[in-house]
């Protein structure tokens, strides 16, 4: 399981060095505005690829955000594993947004499965079938499923998951992350009783989003 080493997520230093020596270079040929311009492409890619600490809520039957973002839509739909009636919960991520992903609940990884597809915008309802997806299906403390789909978007073109199979994990701790734009949808069984209102802002790992 990745466990950071400082703020930013490692799958973002490359780009962020990679923009910075550009900078540098540039700077050096006294080139100052395609200079300049990169130093604010540096910057935007450092404060994309942040991954800050977050205060984690304490308690049983929890079930937190599993990403930053907005509530875009709350509906009643059959988990994509298990086909038993869920509430789904689906979280859209800006580009402005921390997109590292964090366990909803503590319990068990059961399964991990990866769908190639297409890209389309992630706001859009055809995007949870039909975009390139990774759906982690989690076992929590009373043995019920609660199923993850972390989703790319039109811009971003690559999943990243840490976790694997029969990893033990703690609500809001860190599983993986979608590069530049996406969306994470949330399958709740019925058990849990909703705490947010579709519209909502909520933080990875530190927003409640259910209890039961």
């Amino acid at each position: 399981m990745h466990t950071p080493d400082f703020g930013v997520s490692k799958e973002g230093v490359p780009f962020i060095l990679f923009a910075a020596f550009a900078t540098l270079v540039l700077a050096v040929l006294d080139w100052d505005l395609p200079a300049f311009v990169l130093l604010v492409a540096s910057f935007f890619i450092l404060h994309f690829f942040r991954d800050p600490e977050r205060v984690i809520p304490s308690g049983s039957g929890l079930a937190v955000a599993p990403a930053d973002g907005k509530i875009i839509k709350i509906e009643q739909c059959p988990d994509p594993v298990s086909g038993a009636p869920t509430n789904r919960v689906c979280i859209f991520m800006n580009i402005f947004n921390v997109h590292v992903n964090r366990s909803p609940v503590q319990g068990q990884v059961e399964g991990i499965s990866y769908h190639p597809g297409k890209f389309f915008n992630a706001s859009l309802d055809k995007s949870s079938e039909q975009n390139e997806r990774n759906t982690l299906s989690l076992i929590d403390e009373q043995g019920r499923r609660v199923t993850m789909v972390q989703i790319s978007g039109f811009i971003a073109r690559r999943i990243v998951c840490w976790a694997e199979p029969d990893d033990p994990l703690q609500a809001g701790q860190r599983l993986g992350l979608i590069k530049f734009g996406s969306r994470v949808d949330l399958y709740l069984p019925n058990e849990y009783i909703l705490d947010v209102q579709t519209g909502a802002s909520v933080f990875a790992g530190q927003t409640i989003v259910a209890h039961s």
